[in-house]
């Protein structure tokens, strides 16, 4: 299930992996976060953009934590995404052999996501985990309130007459990728 043929193997680390992405309007300001594990050991990751998409936020946050790690290791993976963890999981492969279009021939949206995901994954053995978001579990709620943290600082940086511009020349720019 996404990466390497890597197997369990005691020198390799084992890391536990949350993370979590969101947009205030979607389109919108978004953020992401991730919260990696590593026995004692925590990290703690976020960023924002002025013009995103919550499904954009996801992926960043899950390519994010991945690109971190310098070394293969075995993962488990919590998102709050079906979208990032069917795609990851099941879809993507089928993406990549009719050429990023989905089975109805429409290109792939955040396909530049998706290739930059698949290949942070290639390194490693990941298990992907769903969890419900907003249910008081405890990491993904963590990396719920980084990602808002991640929103509020964009907001900050920028006018809501730049976000609004900002915003149009998103939306404009995903338009015509998907032609």
């Amino acid at each position: 299930m996404g990466g390497g043929g890597l197997h369990p193997d005691a020198s390799v680390k084992k890391v536990l992996i949350h993370s979590d992405g969101g947009c205030h309007g979607n389109p919108g300001p978004g953020g992401w976060a991730a919260v990696l594990a590593y026995g004692k050991h925590v990290r703690e990751l976020k960023g924002g953009v002025p013009a995103t998409t919550n499904n954009r936020m996801e992926l960043q946050a899950a390519i994010e934590a991945l690109r971190i790690l310098k070394e293969p290791c075995q993962i488990d993976f919590h998102t709050d995404s079906q979208y990032v963890r069917q795609g990851i999981s099941q879809w993507i492969s089928g993406w990549k052999r009719n050429g990023w279009r989905t089975s109805n021939k429409q290109a792939v949206k955040n396909a530049d996501l998706w290739r930059e995901l698949d290949a942070a994954t290639a390194m490693h053995k990941i298990q992907w985990h769903w969890v419900k978001g907003h249910a008081g579990h405890t990491e993904n709620e963590r990396c719920d309130e980084l990602a808002n943290e991640a929103i509020a600082a964009v907001k900050a940086r920028y006018t809501s007459q730049q976000l609004k511009a900002l915003l149009e020349e998103f939306k404009a720019e995903t338009e015509a990728q998907l032609l």
